[in-house]
């Protein structure tokens, strides 16, 4: 089994603590804030000029004035502000925020990330994911374990251009949830239904086992398809 890209984002919304003021890069980022519990009261930032994000805007319901970083639709939580690029970049240079969750390209062993570019491909630019890279102090990456091609994306270093080194804590993936630590790349959990050794032979980079290691625990409806399919 791996998880879903809303499995993934589930189980980054549950490790979130309240309070926390946190950064959602493109991609399955974004999806994070639609599984937040009640009981927690934390505040999204998107580097266009946001505080106060809410989820996704459902179909239908779009503002066409409020977007995400990513262009994409949002909804704005009671309290929110808007403000310009200096003040929302200050906040991220500064240390203000809590979090950054990002998509990866690839991650290595040591926490080095490379999220921005591929060769060959024309991009814009890197955005804005270099400063948090380096002005966020909990950098937590979203990802699929694998490229298309199956081949392994957690390596021993990393061969695009880097976004930042040494940056990345936490690593999500379909397969698995990876802590970045001195001592290299502890494996916490795995997706229903593969073990320890199913993640290895994904890995580039050698994984050490938590004493505590055990399956994700995801609702049902989220948790994912057979990695067959």
């Amino acid at each position: 089994m791996k998880l879903t890209r809303d499995g993934i984002a589930y189980r980054v919304a549950c490790d979130l603590p309240n309070g926390s003021y946190v950064n959602l890069g493109i991609g399955i980022p974004t999806i994070v804030s639609s599984y937040l519990t009640p009981d927690k009261e934390i505040l999204f930032h998107s580097e266009n000029g946001i505080l106060g994000m809410g989820p996704v805007a459902a179909p239908g319901t779009e503002d066409v004035d409020l977007v995400n970083a990513g262009k994409e639709f949002v909804t704005m939580l009671p309290g929110g502000a808007f403000f310009d690029h200096s003040l929302s970049f200050s906040m991220i240079r500064g240390g203000h925020l809590t979090h950054s969750i990002l998509g990866a390209l690839e991650v290595a062993g040591n926490g080095d990330l490379a999220n921005w570019r591929t060769p060959g491909e024309k991009v814009p630019g890197v955005g804005g994911a270099m400063d948090l890279a380096f002005g966020v102090k909990n950098v937590w990456v979203t990802m699929t374990h694998v490229t298309n091609k199956g081949k392994p994306k957690i390596l021993k270093a990393c061969t695009l251009p880097l976004t930042g080194p040494r940056c990345v804590k936490r690593i999500y993936t379909d397969l698995a949830l990876i802590e970045v630590t001195p001592e290299g790349l502890l494996l916490r959990e795995f997706a229903p239904g593969l073990d320890p050794a199913a993640v290895q032979a994904q890995t580039e980079a050698p994984l050490r086992i938590a004493s505590d290691c055990s399956a994700m625990n995801v609702p049902e409806n989220i948790k994912g398809v057979p990695l067959a399919a």
